[in-house]
């Protein structure tokens, strides 16, 4: 998909007129702002609040100055107001290619986060830390079947918010489905308490760096500009799937044929065995395995401790994951191949991820270059010109809605989109970090659905017909676009820019 966008990106750059914005960055090191003219010409501002400001052109942007100042805007942001046409720049089919391999290039650091967080998370998965520790639940629940389901979708929804804990998650259904199977719920029920539950977590994402993280870095903001609203919907968001799935649970289980997937239950069950507590298969949920799982989850609370107090970015985090990659690796007890080759494994079921980004970039290397983006941006602004703040974000939350259907990579969309409309939030003067959430929250109701995306994956691999899986979910997507919306709204009125 993203290589067709490429292409399109490319045959833009002939029809679009050329244009561009004056822009502006702070260099740390001279501790001055830069401003580039549309014609090319640099010219340099003392790096204060007060310079910054006095400068005519500069003195209207909405934006707090403090950003540039602490390092949480990294990134050339556009001014306002200062789009001139220039000559038309078009870019030809060799840059297609250069421009996937640049856009790699300048992607590498967030690329090698992706890579280490893989095998991190495929380090865990062959120590048997996930299973052992599923299966020591499912043992305390007996009698309290709805228990494990209300675990599971809190736990998924955890991951879901911290680490985008989605496509990992396709682990989880050979475990799950059998004792699921074993409680008397159907389908439903398991992809219900996985995908949908992380999925909400991560629609709300909060400390997520496949899509908050990239997103606000995209948008110029600091991830944690808005993340008290995203922590609230996210509790909102867990509470309402869980509430969903215990009336849905309770209904099937007074009537087995009020299953909405009542007609392949037998299917269902012989796809899968139930699982026998008492097997010597199941791995024991030892101190080791206990211990690696606290630390899988201390290295999400050290990423946020480490951005917050140590300006730590995608380097530092990537050290620090790496680091208890290993220790986890020295606890497994596996040799040291096999625990290389699940390291290795874990990160190559992000490469996908990781190549999405770069080649995201690349697109929008060739509308830079093309001198087409500011145009596309010029004709946005002129589009929302006079909109009010409410309105103007719920148009947001509608756009990238319908992007997701075309670009079902969350990460993939944030390279994609944000350069270009985060700075749309400047011209009806709101901040750009709740436009950060119209992504997150407009991206993913389309994702419940999209059968471009994971949701397609995973009912193959429960062979459920999706007609099944739309008949339960859409309430859901309902919900978030009058729940997400509302929170839009609220923060466009309570914060502003």
């Amino acid at each position: 998909m993203e290589f067709i966008i490429t292409i399109l990106a490319v045959i833009a750059t002939h029809f679009i007129p050329a244009g561009q914005y004056a822009k502006v960055e702070y260099v740390a090191d001279a501790g001055i702002f830069q401003i580039t003219e549309p014609g090319g010409e640099v010219r340099e501002v003392e790096g204060t609040e007060e310079a910054f400001y006095a400068d005519e052109q500069l003195k209207d942007m909405k934006i707090d100055v403090n950003q540039f100042l602490n390092g949480a805007i990294t990134k050339p942001i556009s001014v306002p107001g200062t789009y001139t046409p220039l000559e038309s720049a078009p870019m030809g089919p060799y840059d297609v290619f250069t421009s996937m391999v640049n856009g790699t290039i300048n992607g590498v650091d967030i690329m090698v986060f992706i890579l280490v967080l893989g095998g991190l998370i495929g380090v865990v998965n062959a120590s048997g830390a996930f299973e052992s520790g599923l299966v020591a639940l499912t043992q305390k629940t007996k009698g309290r079947e709805f228990f494990l389901v209300f675990l599971v979708s809190a736990l998924m929804t955890l991951g879901g918010t911290t680490c985008g804990l989605e496509e990992e998650a396709v682990a989880f259904y050979p475990i799950l489905a059998p004792v699921f199977i074993a409680l008397g719920y159907d389908s439903i029920v398991t992809v219900g308490a996985i995908f949908l539950a992380g999925s909400m977590g991560t629609t709300f994402s909060t400390i997520n760096p496949f899509a908050v993280v990239i997103a606000s870095n995209a948008a110029g903001v600091q991830w944690t500009e808005g993340i008290e609203w995203r922590i609230a919907g996210c509790i909102v968001g867990g509470i309402v799937v869980i509430a969903y799935l215990y009336w849905y649970c309770k209904k099937i289980k007074k009537n087995p044929e009020a299953s909405y997937t009542y007609e392949d239950r037998e299917h269902f069950a012989s796809l899968f065995n139930v699982h026998d507590s008492n097997s010597n298969e199941i791995k024991p949920f030892t101190w080791q395995r206990k211990l690696i799982l606290i630390l899988f989850v201390l290295a999400f609370i050290l990423m946020v401790y480490g951005v917050v107090n140590l300006g730590w970015w995608f380097p530092q985090m990537a050290a620090s994951f790496l680091a208890i990659a290993i220790i986890c690796m020295f606890l497994t007890g596996l040799d040291e191949k096999s625990i290389t080759d699940a390291f290795v494994n874990g990160a190559s079921s992000l490469v996908g991820v990781s190549l999405i980004i770069g080649l995201a970039r690349g697109v929008n290397m060739i509308m830079e270059e093309g001198l087409i983006s500011d145009t596309l941006l010029y004709w946005a602004t002129n589009a929302v010109n006079g909109m009010q703040g409410p309105v103007f974000i719920l148009m947001m939350m509608v756009i990238f809605f319908l992007l997701g259907f075309i670009v079902p990579s969350s990460s993939g969309l944030a390279v994609l989109s944000m350069p270009i409309l985060a700075p749309l939030a400047d011209t009806v003067g709101i901040d750009r970090s709740i436009v950060v959430s119209a992504y997150n929250w407009g991206q993913y109701a389309m994702l419940y659905l999209a059968p471009t995306g994971l949701v397609m994956a995973t009912l193959t691999m429960l062979d459920m017909k999706y007609t099944h899986w739309l008949k339960f979910v859409l309430p859901m997507v309902g919900f978030l676009f009058v729940f997400g919306g509302a929170l839009l709204v609220a923060q466009v009125m309570l914060c502003g820019a």
